[in-house]
């Protein structure tokens, strides 16, 4: 089933999303306007588009996997969640970027992407003194003998 979600372009330079199913379930995100950037310093690129999301999902904003190799910035909160409540006429999406070198992202760069998931359900926990499963081996154990 085909979910429609409104988008609003805050500029007509950049390239319009588009959704490749059976490619990829990440959406290219671009920079909507010409970001100088020195090593050390931050700034919040602005992306161009604002969303209205359907009620019960969010928008999950990450780096694409060449955004290092190519601009050397890095996400600085790591991932953005975006939730269905930032959908305003101003809800402008940006990339929190910080650099590690003096980099230039032009308008129309492809410098993150997204995808929208669904809320996590309401969840209970339970408190044991024990859990009955086999141990890994604790953290950093995966793949050692």
């Amino acid at each position: 089933m085909t979910q429609t979600i409104k988008i609003k372009y805050f500029t007509d330079e950049i390239e319009r999303l588009c959704y490749i199913g059976g490619k990829s379930d990440w959406i290219d995100l671009r920079a909507a306007k010409e970001v100088v950037i020195k090593a050390g310093e931050f700034q919040l690129i602005p992306l161009g588009i604002a969303l209205e999301l359907p009620s019960g999902y969010e928008a999950h904003v990450v780096p694409r996997s060449s955004t290092f190799k190519n601009y050397g910035i890095i996400q600085t909160n790591s991932m953005g969640i975006i939730d269905e409540t930032y959908c305003g006429d101003n809800d402008q999406w940006f990339f929190p970027a910080y650099a590690l070198r003096d980099t230039v992202i032009r308008v129309n760069d492809r410098i993150c992407q997204f995808r929208i998931m669904e809320h996590q359900p309401v969840l209970a926990f339970e408190e044991v003194t024990e859990l009955v499963h086999e141990d890994r081996g604790g953290h950093g154990s995966t793949g050692k003998q």
